[in-house]
């Protein structure tokens, strides 16, 4: 009698695991589709000096993409790679996230500007992480690897570009963390380099091109 409950309470237990997964993998399907751009809050000491400095919750993006069936994310971290949906999710504050896409996606993102756009994502993988934001080619940060993706697939500028002066370095040289990282990057504080053109993650989440399909932050 206890092998029959045994074996009924393991079945249960295998069959409720499949549903599970079966239910995740409709939720995303239903929820998320390539071409997609994902915002978070992640939580290194360099992601907390953009936040600060342009007076945003988002410190990282990327862009998802579907292969074979599994949603990943092309971002540039270090180096430049594609991280699992979930993974990439997980490393964020809370797991929170904020979901854009392209308005008239479903015009704009056919299977070839799709295929443009994996291209142009695949050209940058392995690529070291842009730690001092140079607009060139050799590094990237994410924001910078967003940006110049759909420009270069699409035609598509997200975003105003801005200058490295243009933001609020002021409250960064009041925190001693922060200070201490930007001498450590640029070899002091006079020699950052305020000319320099930079893509915020926020600038890129509040283009008028794209609308919000989810945003998981509290109070949302």
């Amino acid at each position: 009698m206890q092998s029959k409950l045994l074996t009924i309470t393991l079945t249960l237990l295998i069959l409720a695991g499949v549903a599970y997964i079966v239910y995740e993998n409709y939720v995303k399907k239903t929820l998320f589709q390539s071409g997609d751009i994902i915002f978070q809050t992640a939580l290194t000491s360099q992601h907390q000096i953009i936040r600060i400095a342009t007076k945003s919750k988002y410190s990282h993006c990327g862009i998802i993409y579907e292969k074979d069936g599994i949603f990943y994310v092309y971002e540039a971290a270090q180096p430049v790679k594609i991280t699992p949906l979930n993974q990439w999710i997980a490393k964020g504050e809370h797991g929170s996230y904020t979901l854009k896409r392209l308005k008239n996606a479903d015009k704009i993102l056919t299977p070839q500007a799709l295929a443009k756009i994996a291209a142009e994502c695949e050209k940058h993988l392995g690529k070291d992480h842009d730690f001092i934001s140079q607009w060139s080619d050799e590094k990237m940060y994410s924001s910078e690897y967003v940006w110049k993706v759909f420009d270069r697939a699409l035609g598509i500028q997200l975003g105003e570009l801005q200058k490295i002066g243009d933001f609020d370095l002021e409250s960064l040289l009041n925190i001693a963390q922060a200070q201490a990282i930007l001498e450590s990057l640029f070899g002091g504080i006079n020699n950052i380099p305020l000319d320099e053109t930079i893509i915020s993650p926020v600038a890129i989440c509040n283009s008028d091109l794209l609308e919000t399909i989810k945003d998981t932050y509290p109070g949302i």
